[in-house]
């Protein structure tokens, strides 16, 4: 998201759209590869055999449209690597939304860098979140020590490993991973991970220990007391949340109390240390979701889930949930973030296979960023964000009128030439544009 340095300005290497190797042929476990007619992107299909079911799966990465900066590529990456450590039982999905001047090349680092330190870990098949902890911290120290400057960037990273039918999902920062659950005749989304913000009482406490100044934009400037360590939940001060500061700077302003990278937030508390949340599966779960904060800024999670029901053909869904994203993003300000979505259905798994456990430990359901109650209460075990040098004042912007960009399935909308801009009657035409090249990128792979 914004950035002193970040995200909404400058030009910046072009990002990977993921490993390589994530749709490689994986041995005789790898089964059929379909291809999209419209988005060209592969389906995989991958077994998981010691409890008998498959895993189909598939990604969608766009870059964000920022009229202020139209060279700046997309600073999210991906990762999907099957049969880690040569198992056909474990397999890893992670999302990694860069941040600052060199978002990119940290969330890079880190998207090749923890899978292939998981996949060294001889303890990963039996201690999962033991080996998960050692290599953020490791991926970490490397990030420290490489070539790349990470004093005032780095990345998020919300990863998903499966083992056998037990999920172990790790995050740092404030993307999200959600799962839909079958409840008779509906059908629930349950979050699998918990955003890293001030917001959080336990995440506040923390980085205050660690000598951080918390504080909004309206504080640092003057214009909201100080003294006042209250702001509300993200649906009401989502605009304007709290951030990080060391103690006699006016920098770096995290948003996240979490990363990977970000060396000089680190001093104040934002460290690499990942929540892990451990989840038996069972045959009510039908899928789940791994996406950048781009997704959940103006969608819930619910909403995200209800979308991705309606389309038996992840990449459809991939493409409605980016659309309705992109929208969102426009009607709300004059630029979006980038997205990312990897969308993962849990085919074929039985009573029998799952066991009796029941999976879901009553995690809340969220709503969007900016609609959500906060959340303070963490059952997991123990940025994104920075601050902006430009707010945009451009959420009066009017909701645009919609055309289908397809006959197959309203996946990917843009807005229709008669959206126009309230301050100078001109055609939001960077808008269109962007919403367009959305629906060119969807469909190439």
């Amino acid at each position: 998201m914004g950035c002193v340095h970040g995200k909404c300005c400058g030009r910046f290497p072009k990002s990977s759209d993921g490993d390589p190797r994530e749709f490689r042929d994986a041995g005789p476990y790898s089964v059929q590869r379909k291809q999209h007619i419209l988005t060209e992107r592969t389906l995989e299909l991958v077994p998981v055999p010691s409890h008998n079911f498959k895993l189909e799966y598939t990604v969608l990465t766009q870059r964000g449209y920022y009229p202020d900066s139209p060279d700046k590529e997309n600073q999210d990456s991906f990762c999907v690597r099957t049969q880690v450590q040569g198992n056909p039982n474990i397999h890893f999905f992670g999302v990694f939304d860069g941040h600052g001047q060199l978002g990119t090349q940290c969330s890079n680092f880190v998207k090749d860098r923890l899978v292939e330190i998981l996949a060294n870990d001889p303890t990963l098949p039996d201690d999962p979140e033991k080996a998960y902890n050692s290599a953020f911290l490791a991926t970490n120290n490397e990030l420290h020590s490489s070539v790349i400057d990470d004093s005032m960037s780095g990345t998020t990273a919300i990863t998903v490993l499966v083992v056998g039918n037990t999920l172990y999902v790790a995050n740092v920062g404030d993307s999200r991973a959600v799962i839909a659950v079958k409840d008779g005749n509906r059908i629930i989304s349950e979050d699998l991970s918990c955003d890293q913000t001030p917001f959080r009482k336990d995440e506040y406490e923390r980085v205050k220990l660690s000598g951080a100044r918390v504080l909004s934009v309206d504080q640092v400037e003057g214009l909201k007391d100080p003294n006042i360590q209250s702001w509300g939940d993200e649906e009401s001060e989502g605009g304007d949340p709290p951030r990080l500061w060391v103690p006699n700077g006016m920098y770096p302003g995290t948003a996240f109390t979490r990363s990977v990278g970000d060396s000089t937030a680190e001093k104040i508390g934002v460290v690499a240390t990942p929540e892990v949340k451990i989840v038996q599966l069972t045959p009510n779960h039908l899928f789940f979701v791994v996406a950048s904060d781009g997704v959940f800024e103006f969608l819930s999670s619910q909403a995200v889930v209800n979308m991705a029901a309606k389309y038996s053909d992840p990449r459809d869904a991939c493409a409605a949930i980016a659309g309705e994203s992109y929208k969102l993003w426009l009607e709300h300000e004059n630029r979006t973030d980038d997205i990312t979505i990897i969308i993962v259905h849990i085919k074929g798994l039985s009573n029998s296979a799952a066991g009796a456990t029941d999976a879901t430990d009553g995690s809340t359901n969220r709503g969007a960023r900016r609609r959500r109650k906060g959340n303070s209460d963490s059952s997991f075990i123990s940025g994104s964000e920075v601050f902006r040098s430009v707010r945009s004042d451009s959420s009066e912007m009017q909701s645009c009128q919609l055309v289908l960009s397809m006959n197959r399935s309203p996946a990917i909308v843009v807005p229709s030439p008669t959206c126009q801009s309230p301050r100078n009657g001109m055609w939001v035409r960077g808008a269109i544009q962007a919403a367009t090249e959305a629906v060119d990128s969807a469909y190439t792979r």
